[in-house]
């Protein structure tokens, strides 16, 4: 199972209280792990990638094991530690302004 965190109004669009548990099919890695949780959040389609070109919004990221990912290729695995369930997958809405 792959442990995947949402920022807060993420969570309460998809009426989640905490972390979401998904069972991801292998190659575990970014896309896998999105298609996974749009699947069974359908209401979060579009909020987190593009609806047409699955690409990331611009105020997303994504963090595994402390590392930011977000730039790496959304077909790369993610590290070992988030594929056996032992780090969570970070889903973090980035902050702007001034």
């Amino acid at each position: 199972m792959i442990t995947v965190t949402l920022p807060t109004h993420l969570r309460t669009l998809a009426r989640v209280s905490g972390a979401v548990e998904l069972h991801v099919e292998e190659p575990i890695t970014q896309r896998a792990i999105l298609d996974t949780l749009e699947a069974a959040y359908p209401m979060l389609r579009g909020t987190i990638r593009d609806h047409v070109t699955k690409e990331r919004r611009a105020f997303v990221r994504f963090f595994a094991c402390g590392e930011d990912i977000s730039h790496e290729s959304r077909d790369a695995a993610v590290p070992a530690e988030v594929a056996a369930g032992k780090e969570p997958f970070r889903i973090i809405g980035a902050m702007a302004g001034g």
